[in-house]
């Protein structure tokens, strides 16, 4: 396997240097690609019909607090926060009122919940949605038509109008008007997209001319995003107009896509950087909080709030592969390696301490960790984004941790009760009708919508299989175009199927990831040990391939012809799997995993939680269960404590809360 950029040196802040690169692995179109899967479509049937409908509603205000709720989180009963309200009050011309519904971040939620429902849309069309993400979209247009600049946030506008952008005395982590502008950017580009119309595109290009003409380069406003991820969606829209230069016409507004993408290198080469060298347009820094303490490519660890740091290395990862600057390519790789190798959680969860929901120490992962679930995620994009720089199956093993584990424990089977963190241990962990910071859902949302399109990936002459998920794909080569056919009982079950279908007998590669849990290697890092129960093996038309990964792939090249098949088998089978002796917060004990999913031991089935204990003589024993959140391998274990036989149950970590609130753990001893 060819990486796509060379190993790069610390490479001078001073100047960009440019990085060899080869071929970048790009992502299949999300309409080329169809899931039919056993474990996965049930679940898109209920997020598609229930989930995004829950969540646009609840935005809304249509929903009741229940009595845990109210106690929790401190929501007066009857009074259901109604963010399109904001949007209706603006449009009015409302301003300076004093009062808005809902945290600052509202306005971003939406956006976020309309570029998922966007992406459902092209994997599962519905008239129905695309009529409520409409009537959504003409209210938020009606709302930046009140504004002669085309400036739209609702939490600013009603409560402190001379303050855009956190001046004048403003506070931009709170106000998040920039976080928010780049929220509606993102949607405005993933909704045309997904329907060809281009009302909430218009929006988001008056946002970002708007945008771009006050903040960047002296003599223009020196800020930066207080919260991670305009970045990315600026170059989204920039990218936008240059492959689809014959929009703009189409648009019938001004569109300048070179400043969209000076804004978003100002965005991020700006951090750490206070003020112009004579020190005037001074600003005021959040520090490490939103990765702003010292310049961005200095930065060795991944720092301060977690989901905003995931969301920067998302960013400048997809800058990185765009650009070829070796100084982008070396701060995302000091990121990922820093927040993969000594700060990640075993069910991919990331951030460890509550206050200010931040990243850790190295080493600092303690079982009642914070593990917000918008983090999780957005590691999750970043990693999918680093394989696409790297063509490195670890980074794609990461991102498989993510949505087995900790994505799937943040919604519950029903598709209307969240969890906004996700610690390895808890007595009375319950699952929420809604929050006062409703972010995790919309987050949800993004990953789901988007997944489709990271199950493969390719570059000219190559076919990357990154997930075992039952599917239809078609695939464009440059010398040809390769359906294939993906079935599957994973992560149940090991064995995975690919037909392959070329337009055409042709010579090409299909690289297969082989999991590196799958090879016993746990954690790219050492992070994390198992040792692996079961065999692996790899066919072609019934004759076996060597099992030899390079970067997390095996490659076959061949001349591949319609009907050509690919048996890959996996060890799914129950392992043990101990931390590294630097993590102290969990020294001497042990989880359960089989294939990418981690378990845990849950009161409903095991009143006595504290009394196990794991070694390699412990008996697991995989055992289907369909009445469990939609049905889940269950773990049967038997053990030995004090000297007495003890029988025990684990379910995957994802399932718990459905049946009630119990006491849970992960690690056991």
């Amino acid at each position: 396997m060819t990486l796509l950029f060379v190993s790069a040196v610390q490479i001078s802040t001073a100047q960009e240097q440019k990085v060899k690169s080869t071929d970048p692995i790009q992502s299949v179109p999300l309409a080329a690609v169809k899931i039919n899967d056993g474990f996965w479509s049930p679940k898109f049937k209920v997020w598609t019909s229930k989930t995004i409908y829950d969540v646009l509603d609840k935005l809304e205000g249509k929903y009741e607090p229940d009595q845990e709720d109210i106690i929790k989180e401190k929501t007066e009963r009857g009074r259901t926060r109604n963010a399109f309200l904001n949007f209706d009050l603006v449009a009015q011309g409302k301003k300076g009122i004093g009062t808005s519904d809902g945290p600052p971040w509202y306005d971003g939620l939406v956006y976020e919940t309309i570029r998922g429902g966007a992406d459902l849309l092209v994997s599962y069309p519905d008239a129905k949605l695309e009529k409520k993400l409409d009537a959504y979209i003409d209210r938020i247009a009606a709302a930046q038509n009140a504004d002669p600049e085309g400036y739209i946030n609702t939490y600013t506008t009603l409560n402190r109008p001379t303050q855009r952008w956190g001046l004048n005395g403003g506070d931009d982590r709170w106000q998040h008007d920039v976080y928010n502008a780049g929220m509606l950017v993102e949607a405005g580009v993933h909704y045309y997209q997904a329907t060809g119309k281009t009302k909430l595109l218009g929006v988001a290009v008056k946002m970002a001319n708007y945008v771009t003409k006050v903040m960047g380069a002296a003599p223009k406003l020196n800020v930066i995003p207080a919260h991670a991820g305009p970045e990315e969606a600026f170059f989204k829209l920039y990218l936008l107009f240059k492959t689809t230069p014959n929009l703009k016409q189409k648009l019938g507004i001004t569109v300048h896509e070179d400043d969209y993408y000076a804004i978003v290198k100002y965005w991020i080469e700006k951090r750490g950087v206070f003020a112009d060298a004579d020190g005037s347009r001074a600003r005021i820094s959040f520090g490490s909080y939103n990765q702003d303490h010292i310049p961005v490519f200095d930065q060795q660890t991944i720092e301060g709030h977690a989901v905003r740091a995931t969301l920067l290395g998302t960013g400048i990862t997809a800058v990185a592969n765009y650009s070829k600057d070796g100084r982008y390519l070396n701060t995302a790789d000091h990121y990922w390696d820093n927040m993969i190798g000594k700060r990640m959680f075993i069910t991919g969860g990331e951030g460890a301490i509550a206050n200010d929901e931040k990243f850790g120490a190295d080493y600092f992962l303690p079982e009642s960790a914070y593990l917000e679930t918008c983090a999780s995620i957005g590691a999750a994009f970043f990693s999918q984004q680093m394989n696409a720089i790297h063509a490195n199956g670890k980074y794609i093993d990461e991102f498989e941790r993510v949505i087995y584990n900790n994505l799937l424990s943040s919604v519950a089977a029903d598709g209307q009760h969240y969890h906004y963190e996700n610690p390895l241990i808890s007595k009375d962990r319950r699952r929420w009708n809604w929050h006062s910071c409703p972010c995790c859902p919309p987050m949800f949302l993004k990953m789901i919508g988007a997944l489709p399109q990271y199950i493969y990936g390719h570059n000219k002459n190559t076919v990357f299989v990154n997930l075992f998920i039952g599917s239809d794909a078609h695939i464009d080569l440059e010398n040809t175009k390769v359906g294939l056919q993906q079935t599957t009982s994973y992560p149940w079950k090991g064995g995975i199927r690919l037909q392959v279908n070329p337009e055409k007998s042709s010579a090409f590669s299909i690289a297969l990831r082989i999991p590196g849990w799958a090879m016993g290697n746990e954690n790219p890092f050492e992070l994390y040990h198992s040792t692996v129960n079961g065999k692996l093996s790899l066919t072609v038309n019934g004759k076996a391939i060597e099992v030899k990964p390079v970067n997390g792939y095996v490659s076959i090249n061949r001349n591949w012809k319609k009907g050509d098949i690919i048996e890959l088998s996996l060890p799914v089978e129950p392992r043990l799997v101990t931390p590294n002796n630097l993590v102290k917060t969990i020294s001497g004990k042990t989880a359960i995993a089989a294939g990418p999913i981690v378990y845990a031991l849950e009161g409903v089935d095991n009143p006595e939680t504290d009394v196990f204990h794991l070694n390699n003589n412990s008996i697991l024993a995989p055992q289907y269960k369909a009445g469990i959140a939609g049905g889940i391998n269950v773990i049967a274990g038997k053990s030995i404590s004090n000297s007495m036989p003890i029988n025990f149950t684990a379910i995957p970590f994802y399932a718990i809360g459905n049946r009630g609130v119990y006491p849970y753990k992960v690690w056991l001893d």
